[in-house]
């Protein structure tokens, strides 16, 4: 089997068990916390993502890992992981803490989308061992990331923090 089709087994493989743990232990946990303890607790795991700085370290990663990735991934993480501790900090001030919610969301959506679609563009399952040290992040750590932002934007429609409708006057 090709490096490039082991690492694209574990891209799909990634999400399963923690699909299945979700399932079972946290989404049923977050549905019970009270709207801001929940996305309080995504947050905290969000605050994270400075970690995807790793993506520029020579040594970390191989001298070949795709600069388009890198960067992007990297700046990504690190934007994502800057709003969700700004959003840790305002906790006491829902004016800002549900807008900050809201925002680390989404730079977090999409830098995991434009990451997964620089992946593809840049063949990076073929250069997978350029990830070196930082192949765990996508494999490992990158399926609960998504799976917390898909959870955070149905747990704010829930709550109503989010509204898809016009205000009544």
């Amino acid at each position: 089997m090709s490096p490039a089709m082991i690492f694209n087994i574990h891209l799909v493989l990634g999400y399963v068990p923690w699909l299945l743990c979700f399932a079972a232990y946290i989404w049923p946990r977050l549905r019970s916390m009270e709207p801001i303890e929940a996305q309080r607790a995504i947050a905290t795991l969000h605050s994270f993502r400075f970690f995807g700085l790793v993506f520029l370290i020579p040594g970390v990663v191989g001298p070949d890992l795709a600069p388009a990735f890198a960067s992007f991934a990297a700046y990504g993480d690190f934007a994502t992981g800057l709003l969700a501790t700004l959003a840790l900090f305002t906790v006491a001030r829902p004016v800002i803490f549900w807008p900050l919610v809201v925002t680390f969301n989404l730079v977090g959506v999409v830098d995991i989308v434009v990451d997964y679609y620089h992946g593809v563009v840049l063949d990076l399952p073929g250069q997978a061992g350029q990830l070196s040290a930082a192949y765990a992040i996508p494999i490992l750590y990158v399926p609960l990331l998504m799976i917390t932002h898909v959870a955070a934007f149905s747990l704010l429609a829930r709550s109503g923090a989010i509204s898809w409708r016009r205000p009544s006057t």
